[in-house]
């Protein structure tokens, strides 16, 4: 098994006082009055920062890259979502930069994704270089993560990461935009908080579970379904970032907006309805109340499913935990969506979800109800006390 971070998860479960986040979440921390590092790095946000400074040294950043020939001279990873979007369009239109929209393609895309970058790049007036996985290594790979870390979504983190950096580095464009830092936004470590961007030799611990995709390699290379023929070893450059030592070479750095900007997604959704034609969904999304984050790939309500059965932490959880650090949600109100939509089943595209991993629903309950631990979920027993019949619930619930 790859999945370490359960192994390093507290025996007990605590509820943050401030928003409806556990102490489950790999790396947050709580102090001593019980409020966890998402909430009060939410405060240093309000109270803290001096947030025109932080834009100045933007302003600053940008103008010893900015191309005056009309070259590209920002790569922004982005999938067409709320955030990227924002990001990509804000550089170009309040800074005068040239972006370059870079994404790495989505296991299996959604209509309402695939409309929102084609809209992005049409109404936005941008470039874009799509990148697209050896399809069959990539399914192979999303099978083994599913079975070995609990998450299939696993190979889009790696490309996500990595495949800009190939671009910068190929392009020579030596400035990578991301969004936010999601430690320091979501709950996690508090390293980087202070920093406008986190170094690539972090990247494995903070942004991969501790799993790179060489170790997943040593696994996949002994599973059953592993097919040689369909694997070239280049097929792995873009799951890797370009050698520390080229980047370096090169002077490539990524940066996060949310250092300079304060982040904000409801913000963000409003911006790009406004600016890039953004499409949120007719209907909310599986697991949570929100209808406009996450919406590009039909793999995606399962990574949010696996981290509710891991460590009790689901969609709704994450969404109303930062709508309460955002002022929009009272923690009352966080609570009560959380007892109503945490842990639903993704089940709109639970059908295409085994297709593309090929395994059957038995296969599938079996993996997941291997991810369930004992400080988290238990299971009902029949009227005999003999045998598990397969009915579990949460055992620790916030209130």
């Amino acid at each position: 098994m790859l999945e370490h971070q359960i192994d390093r998860l507290p025996n007990l479960v605590q509820f943050c006082k401030r928003c409806v986040v556990s102490n489950m979440r790999p790396r947050i921390v709580f102090d001593e009055e019980g409020v966890c590092s998402a909430c009060r790095f939410a405060e240093v946000k309000r109270t803290q920062i001096d947030w025109k400074a932080r834009q100045e040294q933007l302003k600053r950043l940008l103008d010893v890259h900015r191309k005056s020939n009309g070259e590209w001279d920002v790569i922004v990873p982005c999938s067409g979502g709320k955030d990227s979007s924002m990001v990509a369009h804000r550089l170009k239109n309040d800074y005068g930069m040239h972006p370059l929209t870079v994404t790495w393609a989505p296991f299996l895309t959604t209509e309402i994704g695939k409309k929102n970058l084609e809209s992005l790049l049409k109404i936005g007036g941008f470039s874009n270089v799509y990148g697209t996985p050896n399809p069959e290594l990539h399914r192979q790979l999303a099978r083994c993560c599913f079975e070995e870390l609990g998450d299939a979504w696993q190979p889009f983190a790696y490309g996500q990461m990595g495949f800009a950096f190939h671009v910068a580095h190929q392009m020579r464009i030596p400035l990578v935009f991301f969004g936010e830092n999601g430690e320091a936004e979501y709950g996690g470590s508090t390293a980087h908080n202070e920093k406008p961007y986190m170094p690539v030799e972090d990247w494995a611990e903070l942004y991969y579970k501790g799993v790179t995709i060489d170790d997943v390699m040593k696994v996949l290379w002994i599973k059953p379904y592993f097919k040689a023929k369909s694997f070239n070893f280049q097929d792995l450059t873009f799951y890797r970032p370009p050698p520390e030592k080229a980047l370096k070479l090169a002077n490539i750095q990524m940066y996060w907006w949310s250092y300079y900007h304060c982040w904000v997604p409801q913000e963000n959704y409003y911006y790009v309805t406004e600016h890039t034609g953004f499409q949120a969904n007719f209907e909310r999304s599986e697991g949570t109340y929100s209808k406009y984050a996450s919406l590009d790939d039909k793999l995606d309500g399962f990574h949010y499913y696996l981290a509710y059965i891991k460590f009790g932490i689901g969609r709704c959880t994450s969404d109303a935990s930062h709508e309460i650090r955002d002022g929009h949600l009272t923690r009352e109100e966080g609570v009560a969506l959380v007892h109503k939509f945490d842990g639903e089943f993704p089940k709109k595209y639970f059908a295409e979800f085994l297709e593309y991993l090929q395994i059957t629903e038995i296969e599938f309950w079996a993996i997941v109800n291997r991810w369930r631990t004992p400080q988290l979920w238990e299971n009902y027993i029949d009227n005999m006390g003999q045998e598990p019949v397969g009915d579990w619930f949460l055992k620790e619930k916030v209130l």
